[in-house]
């Protein structure tokens, strides 16, 4: 059945992409209208995290942040479907890529990198850096992804993510591909968006983020150091409409070295202040603070000894 629904979506979603960008944001507008004003599409979770994050903000400028964080998601969903037709020439007009030459140094010394970042933008256009790649193009552009419950959709998704170059590899796969990229002596380049709520038992550290005492992923941390990639920060910026910047700021090329959840905390900082330039383009609509310090407190007692616990399995 899933296969069936594939051919029948696949076409579907390739023609929308064909319409010029100009079109699918006409698309977006009354979008817009009917996810915000007449579904209200998770309105209650969007202000919640907003008034929590921003608490000194007033309401007029929330609901300011509120209506452009909406008319932005409809405007993701047509960008991330343009990804299937457009051309590279043309999607290079639509999204900078600045300091790539600086992973490239990195490679010409013998070092793979990885890219951290949130749900910040359209991170989907970052499918595409390899193609800013100058001296490199061959490096694998890789993106980790976990695969979504509808085979069909799931499908679907991979065609967009790789339509541009990217490599799409199964979240539980990632340690075993990159070990053999290493082996295989391939440059890489993998993204690993890490500012998701991880589950209970996936706990083992907390940061003030946005205001808020916030449960986060150390996994991705832990596969940088293992690997010795060179980290880098992915900041992004919508200048306007139709238009990112993506810049990749050096964490550090010596994960190892570092105390101990050095890099995730040092992403959740950079994240915050690329958050506070422009906060409508930050993914809201997801509901983040669901797991609370108290609850898991009172879930697994004392915090510290939970931790150690997990951290030692």
């Amino acid at each position: 059945m899933d296969k069936v629904l594939y051919y029948i979506i696949y076409p579907i979603f390739y023609l929308v992409s064909l319409l010029p960008l100009r079109v699918l944001y006409l698309f977006s507008d009354f979008e817009y209208l009917i996810i915000y004003h007449l579904v209200g599409y998770r309105k209650k979770v969007v202000r919640k995290n907003l008034r929590n994050s921003f608490p000194d903000k007033s309401e007029k400028e929330l609901l300011k942040i509120e209506k452009e964080f909406y008319h932005w998601l409809c405007d993701y969903f047509n960008e991330t479907v343009k990804l299937l037709s457009i051309s590279k020439k043309t999607l290079l007009k639509h999204i900078e890529f600045r300091n790539v030459e600086q992973m490239e140094q990195c490679f010409s010394e013998g070092q793979n990198c990885a890219a951290i970042l949130g749900h910040y933008c359209n991170w989907e256009w970052l499918s595409a850096t390899g193609l800013a790649f100058r001296q490199y193009p061959e490096a694998v552009m890789g993106l980790i992804y976990h695969p979504l419950y509808n085979d069909a959709f799931d499908r679907l998704f991979i065609d967009i993510r790789s339509a541009q170059g990217g490599v799409c590899i199964p979240k539980k796969d990632i340690l075993r591909y990159l070990v053999t990229y290493k082996k295989e002596k391939k440059n890489y380049l993998f993204g690993y968006i890490s500012d998701q709520t991880p589950k209970w038992n996936n706990i083992h550290l907390w940061l003030p983020f946005l205001n808020q005492d916030t449960p986060v992923f150390t996994g991705g941390e832990r596969i940088m150091r293992k690997m010795n990639d060179a980290v880098f920060y992915v900041e992004m910026q919508r200048p306007k409409r139709g238009k990112y910047i993506c810049t990749f700021k050096l964490i550090t090329r010596e994960a190892p070295s570092l105390p101990e959840h050095e890099v995730t905390t040092r992403f959740f900082k950079m994240l915050e202040e690329t958050i506070n330039k422009q906060p409508a383009f930050y993914l809201w609509t997801h509901n983040r603070w669901k797991r609370t310090r108290e609850e898991f407190d009172r879930r697994f007692g004392n915090t510290d000894s939970k931790t150690k616990d997990a951290e030692q399995k």
